[in-house]
């Protein structure tokens, strides 16, 4: 395992060292859209490489005895392998379609619950979690009460894990590029590509932490490639939430215009993935 050590303190946890984003803002009315879309959602989103959650374990020392809180647990994208370890899981989610989908999913362990409640009117002792998580989640979360918060409710030595998803379509391809950018421009969607997330965008996420009391701060940055087809790529794109805030009617002209361009480059679309996680501890 390699990750990069931003601060050290007193930890012994040996280490070596934010965009293409889902073109999602912190509008509340956004943030509410995957509620509608529960299903849909948990077919087409991403999981996260098994070597991320070894990196957390590793460095939190999370086991079966521990209290964990995921903080927007949507469908649960990112709740297995943790749940897996038959640590006490407490999830918070502010959908109430989602909460129920996530309870049926995981219907069958004991050791796990799901609240429908924003993380901002979640009531919870302090120095209560041994690990705080959340997956692509957090950053619609208002950046001081975040962190406050989580810093009140982890336990001396508890972790930070907060981590996301940044994917990048067809990074060699510019003439597909080209022609899909000219989709969304015609939608008024977006004037043109985000430059590709790196390690000084997730440097720079890591180090907020710093501002809040937290220490042993690192970050790490995965890769991964996927292929998807025509109809596969449509429906992930289809949860984006500012594709949805487009409207129905709208949003149907754009998916059909969109399917067009990518068949006409051979009907699949390669997604490389920047995967980043920023880890921080509570002295």
């Amino acid at each position: 395992m390699s990750i990069s050590l931003i601060s050290h303190s007193q930890s012994a946890f040996s280490l070596n060292s934010v965009a293409c984003y889902n073109w999602e803002t912190t509008d509340l009315d956004l943030r509410q859209i995957f509620n509608e879309i529960a299903t849909e959602y948990n077919n087409a989103r991403p999981t996260y490489p098994p070597e991320l959650y070894a990196d957390i374990l590793e460095y939190s020392g999370v086991d079966q005895t521990s209290r964990v809180l995921e903080i927007g647990i949507g469908t649960g994208q990112a709740t297995s392998p943790i749940l897996d370890i038959g640590c006490r899981l407490t999830a918070v989610e502010l959908g109430d379609a989602l909460t129920a989908f996530t309870n049926a999913k995981y219907r069958n362990y004991s050791n796990f619950e799901v609240l429908n409640i924003a993380f901002e009117d979640f009531d919870c002792p302090e120095h209560f979690f041994d690990l705080v998580y959340s997956a692509s989640a957090f950053h619609w979360i208002e950046e001081e009460y975040g962190y406050t918060k989580v810093h009140k409710i982890l336990r001396r030595g508890g972790v930070f894990a907060r981590f996301a998803n940044h994917p990048n379509p067809h990074k060699y391809s510019e003439a597909m590029n080209k022609a899909m950018w000219d989709v969304y421009n015609k939608y008024a969607m977006k004037s043109g590509p985000e430059p590709e997330y790196g390690e000084v965008d997730s440097r720079k996420i890591a180090n907020i932490a710093s501002k809040y009391g937290f220490i042993d701060i690192a970050y790490k940055i995965y890769h991964r490639l996927r292929s998807l087809d025509t109809d596969d790529y449509i429906k992930l794109i289809s949860t984006y939430s500012n594709h949805r805030a487009i409207g129905e009617t709208r949003l149907s002209m754009f998916t059909e215009d969109m399917k067009n361009v990518i068949n006409s480059f051979g009907g699949v679309v390669h997604i490389h993935d920047t995967i980043d996680l920023q880890l921080a501890r509570k002295p």
